[in-house]
């Protein structure tokens, strides 16, 4: 198929999210009624790829979260976190930062898991974190009632460039022994 390294670009570039090889598939046949292969998606990728790897560029193709996502170079991160900055109004509060963590690291997890960790309250924090789609609702519990499970969405994954939540920084590396709570051990 003629220009296909082109429709694939044009994919890749129009999504907000990671695309994965699948999708690509998916999307081609469905629109261009044309079936690819692997390895002519991987060829074209390998293509996009270093054509963006050029100095002449200030974004290039990323592969995270086991798909494919254009992103500004390291280089320009100065002048992009200072329109993230000026655009900063819708900010998380520290209590949806809290609730998002134990949800990154404990998922899947029922709202009552976090409040009992948190110690508060957080129908608020939840909801917009599920608004903000940084986590979603992965099932319901085997547990009276059948509560909700609440996991990170591939939008956190994308958002914080990781492929995997085994990504995430270790919690003994954040935390010291001045954070800890309880008696030093020797």
């Amino acid at each position: 198929m003629e220009n296909i390294i082109q429709y694939i670009e044009a994919l890749i570039f129009a999504s907000e999210q990671s695309v994965e090889i699948y999708d690509i598939k998916q999307v081609v046949r469905d629109a261009l009624e044309y079936e690819l292969t692997s390895d002519e998606i991987e060829n074209a990728i390998q293509t996009i790829e270093h054509k963006y790897s050029d100095e002449l560029y200030a974004i290039q193709l990323y592969h995270i979260n086991n798909g494919y996502q254009f992103l500004t170079k390291k280089k320009y991160n100065k002048i992009v976190n200072q329109l993230q900055i000026h655009r900063s109004k819708k900010k998380l509060s520290q209590a949806a930062l809290e609730t998002l963590a134990i949800i990154a690291y404990k998922q899947p997890i029922t709202k009552l898991e976090i409040e009992q960790i948190r110690g508060v309250s957080c129908d608020y924090s939840i909801q917009k974190l599920l608004e903000k789609d940084l986590i979603h609702i992965s099932g319901k519990s085997e547990a009276v009632g059948k509560p909700l499970l609440y996991g990170t969405s591939k939008m956190f994954m994308d958002y914080f460039g990781i492929n995997t939540t085994a990504d995430l920084p270790k919690l003994k590396d954040i935390i010291s022994e001045e954070q800890s709570i309880g008696e030093a051990t020797a």
